[in-house]
């Protein structure tokens, strides 16, 4: 048994079937262990929903892997670990491609908020179907955020630098806020949302502000900050709200008490560090 098949077999039910997307969770794993002996957490740091599912219990599926420089600078960059994550994939037993992901043909809602110094990747193995994961990292981040080491035991233990969760929230609450929604609301924003205000996690507000800096130019306030969030809530669709998130959780009756009117009063409820 490969240390894939090891793995994925841990995923399985008391039927021994793996859900759909055990592949892609152990294939996540996978990524991380590679980019940790590649010696790449010494540069970046690990954010989004995927940590927060990985390292936080977060109750609900997340696709996709996203970094940040701790620091600016021009000379890091993801190609340099391509080799690591290719070999930790051939250790694991599985052959991998690295396929760079062209901001034309992100989705509209990926595209809006995606700077033009991000650097996107999508990394595929073919079973009986392809199995795919994005890799995205931001070269010239904003700043004024801290970072934590956190555990993972497979395929073997490593540290993985993570933002702290306060940090985590600004960078949910930015997307949340300020993301282009166009024709499609993603729903995942405001399900994390209600995650962190149901686990009583405190948002850092110099890294929110200093993220709508580098994104819009603009410096805002606390009082800002909020106005534009209750805007959001109390505006968006919630039946294309639910949409998004039910493709991405097990029980789709968490979302019975969802309405703008429940957002809005876990707006009430938010905590700043």
């Amino acid at each position: 048994m490969t240390i894939y098949e090891q793995m994925l077999s841990e995923h399985k039910n008391e039927k021994g079937v793996a859900s759909p997307k055990a592949s892609h969770e152990v294939m996540q794993q996978i990524v991380l262990a590679g980019l940790y002996r590649g010696g790449f957490f010494d540069h970046a740091a690990f954010y989004g929903g995927t940590c927060l599912r990985i390292f936080h219990a977060l109750p609900r599926f997340s696709e996709d892997l996203y970094f940040s420089l701790i620091e600016k600078r021009d000379d890091i960059h993801l190609e340099n670990y391509f080799e690591a994550i290719i070999k930790e994939f051939k250790m694991a037993g599985l052959d991998v491609d690295i396929v760079k992901k062209e901001k034309k043909i992100f989705g509209r809602v990926e595209s809006a908020f995606l700077k033009e110094n991000t650097e996107a990747y999508e990394i595929k193995f073919q079973t009986k179907r392809t199995v795919k994961i994005k890799i995205e990292m931001d070269t010239d981040p904003p700043l004024q955020f801290a970072t934590e080491q956190k555990l993972l035991m497979q395929p073997y233990s490593f540290m993985v630098r993570c933002f702290t969760l306060p940090d985590l929230y600004a960078g949910k609450m930015h997307a949340l806020v300020y993301r282009a929604w166009q024709r499609r609301i993603k729903g995942r924003d405001w399900y994390d949302f209600e995650w962190y205000v149901r686990n009583n996690i405190k948002l850092d507000f110099n890294h929110l502000r200093e993220r709508v800096k580098e994104f819009s130019g603009n410096d805002i306030d606390r009082e800002t900050f909020m106005a534009a969030l209750r805007e959001r809530l109390s505006t968006g669709n919630m039946d294309m709200v639910k949409e998004d998130v039910l493709g991405f959780i097990d029980n789709p009756h968490e979302l019975d008490i969802w309405s703008n009117d429940y957002f809005l009063q876990l707006a009430d409820r938010i905590k700043f560090v």
